[in-house]
């Protein structure tokens, strides 16, 4: 290398460079021989150049030129020239220029790729984990991972100038079984004994503002055990922040600059210099969801009252054991058929259904199966309530206001995407605040904390915790971008007792809070500060500001949703040794 190292990367080439001497470095993109003449589009980090090989090369040099291959690591000396007018290649940002070959050397041959090597690549997605090496090599998937770079380091940047510490907590931590499965470390010295990995850094980011630092952060790497799916990994990567002596609005007000910063810098977007607020209560009443999707209306409406004493007994019946009947307007679809209409059944029973109304106002009048049990002024009325006109199709969920709020609100989402109603360029934040402090699990027959255990209730709401824990308020926060969460955090507990009040209603006994957050419950008789903080799913972020349809697009070396690692075989079986070294037997025989 030391005769051919680089002088310029192939994407910087550029007209001002005309008639001087360069050499790259890179893989070949391309090879194409017109007999006498051999072209080569020769590719790194930075782009594309077009590589010319004509007849004025020596012998030797022509043979290693009609040698080459796709995929071979390729060392050029020439001279930069501009194409003929016919030759300019507009789809190319070197298209103007090309470089006349003096000198080449291989310095790497290469395999035929399993798979193209282009953005347009049609190949199952498990051959591209299993050879992610080549995958990596695509535009496509460089851009992503140089966006995730950038968008970290303006992160730090913003933090560094407002004053915040990059402080690094363990990884190697006690395990609490509340919320996601933690990953376990057998303990060899400790026999019997187990690290687990983190959920989140948590419980240390808050001894942290027990300690004085008072604004950390940290690009945390975090693990839970958990099902996977498209927007989920076993191992993940988060913004982890936390601040003390702050109020919600602070926070807000802090992330909001932050992420118009990272947006402007990254992507030349500018964002709004506030985002809307909603109530969590407001965003469930009106969007069937706690991350709303603000880039369309669509909102669920309530026709309880319209039809509490129908004749139509379903409803009427709902309503008079608690529940709720909502529906939504889908405009321009009331030439949907029974079968269109019973199909989108399988998207409401996901989420406990029983049952899917509809109302069609065509050009030929009104069609629906429950019109003979509504009486002509309940069929005005939900007319008037729904904003119906001719085109419009209307479907109502009648059951359980959670069911009803999940259902509809899936149903919603399937309309968005159907009727182009979400713009792909869009880029509509909004903060979803007050959330529940507490919720009941059935299965447990006990409270649990919706957030964490750790989030102060709001002050107003405090008389509530003996009488009525569920009508309890966090003080809480989310912020949603596009309708799917980027992240959130809260106003913490920092007393004591109310740490301890909390532990009791979701049923720990004072042992099992010693045992578990002792060291926390003694820090906090030390003088603990107010404090706050926040995280941001990295991955998820990167995932939408580059339009990808998987998490796994934006993370270099991901799990499948089986959580394994095709390319490097993982997870796998270990020697026997290995588990008597930790005290360990399976009961699962190696494979």
């Amino acid at each position: 290398m030391n005769s051919m190292q680089r002088t310029v990367y192939c994407g910087e080439v550029s007209n001002q460079m005309e008639n001087q001497k360069i050499i790259l470095n890179g893989w070949v993109n391309k090879r194409r021989d017109h007999g006498g003449l051999i072209f080569v589009d020769l590719r790194d980090r930075s782009g594309i150049i077009q590589v010319v090989f004509n007849e004025e090369l020596s012998k030797e040099t022509l043979e290693v030129a009609e040698s080459i291959r796709t995929e071979y690591v390729l060392a050029i000396k020439g001279r930069v020239v501009a194409r003929a007018a016919e030759a300019v290649n507009d789809k190319m940002a070197t298209g103007e220029i090309e470089v006349i070959c003096d000198e080449i050397e291989v310095l790497n041959k290469a395999k035929t790729p399993v798979f193209e090597i282009s953005d347009d690549v049609k190949v199952d997605e498990n051959i591209r984990l299993k050879h992610r090496y080549l995958d990596l090599r695509r535009p496509e998937m460089q851009q992503n991972m140089i966006l995730r770079h950038q968008v970290t380091m303006e992160m730090r940047k913003f933090l560094d100038a407002k004053g915040f510490l990059e402080i690094e907590t363990p990884m190697l931590t006690k395990s609490t079984p509340e919320g996601a499965r933690d990953y376990l470390v057998p303990s060899r010295v400790n026999p019997g004994e187990f690290f687990a990995l983190p959920q989140s850094p948590q419980i240390f980011k808050q001894i942290l503002m027990v300690s004085g630092m008072e604004k950390y952060f940290q690009i945390a790497r975090c693990f839970r055990d958990e099902d996977l799916r498209a927007d989920r990994q076993p191992e993940f990567t988060q913004l982890d922040m936390e601040m003390s002596f702050v109020k919600q609005e602070d926070i807000i007000s802090l992330i909001e600059e932050m992420m118009g910063q990272i947006f402007s810098s990254t992507l030349d977007r500018t964002l709004a210099d506030s985002f809307p607020i909603i109530t969590y209560q407001d965003a469930m009443t009106r969007y069937g969801s706690d991350s709303p999707d603000l880039r369309f209306g669509m909102e669920l409406t309530s026709i309880s009252d319209l039809v509490a004493e129908s004749e139509f007994k379903v409803f009427a019946s709902v309503v008079k054991n608690g529940g709720q009947i909502k529906g939504i307007k889908a405009p321009g679809c009331a030439t949907y058929s029974r079968r269109d209409v019973d199909a989108l059944m399988e998207v409401t029973s996901t989420y406990g259904a029983k049952g899917l109304a509809w109302i069609a106002y065509g050009a030929e009048g009104i069609k629906s199966p429950i019109k003979k049990f509504l009486s002509d002024e309940e069929m005005a009325g939900i007319k008037e309530r729904m904003g119906a006109e001719e085109g419009d199709l209307l479907l109502f969920v009648a059951d359980s206001p959670s069911v009803v709020a999940a259902a509809l609100g899936a149903l919603r989402l399937e309309f968005g995407r159907r009727l182009g109603l979400m713009d792909q360029d869009e880029l509509n934040f909004c903060w979803v605040v007050d959330f529940p402090l507490f919720e009941y699990d059935e299965e447990s027959s006990r409270y649990v904390a919706i957030h964490h255990m750790f989030t102060a209730p709001k002050d107003e709401d405090l008389s509530l915790l003996e009488s009525d824990p569920l009508a309890v308020r966090a003080k809480a926060y989310d912020l949603i971008l596009n309708g799917i969460e980027l992240g959130g955090g809260s106003i913490r507990i920092h007393q004591k007792e109310m740490q301890q009040k909390i532990f009791d209603l979701i049923g720990f006994t004072k042992e099992e809070a010693i045992e578990k957050f002792g060291f926390m419950l003694d820090a906090f008789e030390y003088g603990a500060p107010p404090h706050g903080g926040v995280a941001f799913g990295l991955d998820r972020m990167i995932m939408l500001m580059r339009n990808c349809d998987s998490i796994r697009d934006v993370i270099a070396f991901p799990k499948t949703q089986s959580a394994s690692d095709l390319m490097v075989n993982a997870p796998s079986p270990v020697v026997e040794k290995q588990l008597e070294e930790l005290f360990i037997k399976t009961t699962v025989s190696n494979k």
